[in-house]
């Protein structure tokens, strides 16, 4: 079963930052209702941890591309406004 689960984190990469926090969103939900047997809990809470790393990454990825357009807008000062916000 180890390659099935490697399947399901490579497919977490491809998702899109929306898609992927509204798959997070569900699992949170059906883990909250606490009606999921405990091997399907398991399995949910990794594929919640692979989805919360990726979306943390693309949020990541964002700001650093943020910071970049602001850099080259405003110059060096653009990067200590954008840290003091």
């Amino acid at each position: 079963m180890p390659a099935k689960n490697e399947a399901k984190a490579a497919a977490v990469e491809d998702l899109s930052f929306e898609t992927a926090l509204h798959e997070l969103e569900t699992i949170v939900a059906k883990l909250e209702q606490g009606e999921v047997e405990l091997d399907a809990s398991i399995a949910l809470y990794e594929r919640g941890q692979a989805l919360k790393t990726h979306c943390e990454a693309k949020l990541k990825d964002a700001e650093g591309r943020l910071e970049k357009i602001v850099l080259g807008a405003e110059g060096v000062g653009g990067s200590e406004a954008v840290q003091a916000g």
